[in-house]
């Protein structure tokens, strides 16, 4: 089904991150340098500083919030299809925001691929 990244930017400038303004800029540049195509977005400014964005993309999804305060960003991109514009994604954010720090997890959403040909009615059970 596609990619799924989790990451976590740590010691990245308030100034990029503290209002939508700047975000957005930013998150407008990364989207179009990605290949990704977005279908709609929708940011929040929280105050006095902060900012939640997400993209609906027509591979799927694109997702930050941040905590200037913190030099905080918490990023979530999921793409189905290839998983090239997803990476591109990640190294262009990272490139924008140059975290001091940053952690990452993938997930590969590959459910559907590993159990659509097992011919059951009902999904296996999640424990």
């Amino acid at each position: 089904m596609g990619i799924h990244i989790i990451a976590d930017f740590l010691g990245v400038d308030p100034g990029k991150i503290a209002r939508v303004e700047d975000l957005r800029a930013i998150l407008d540049r990364v989207v179009s340098k990605s290949g990704l195509h977005a279908v709609s977005s929708v940011f929040h400014q929280f105050e006095p500083h902060g900012v939640s964005a997400t993209y609906i993309l027509s591979e799927s999804h694109l997702s930050v919030h941040t905590w200037p305060e913190y030099g905080y960003v918490a990023l979530d991109i999921f793409t189905c299809g290839s998983d090239e514009c997803a990476f591109r994604a990640f190294d262009l954010l990272v490139e924008e925001l140059k975290p001091k720090a940053i952690e990452k997890k993938m997930l590969r959403r590959d459910f559907y691929e590993k159990n659509r040909n097992t011919n059951t009615k009902q999904p296996p059970r999640v424990q």
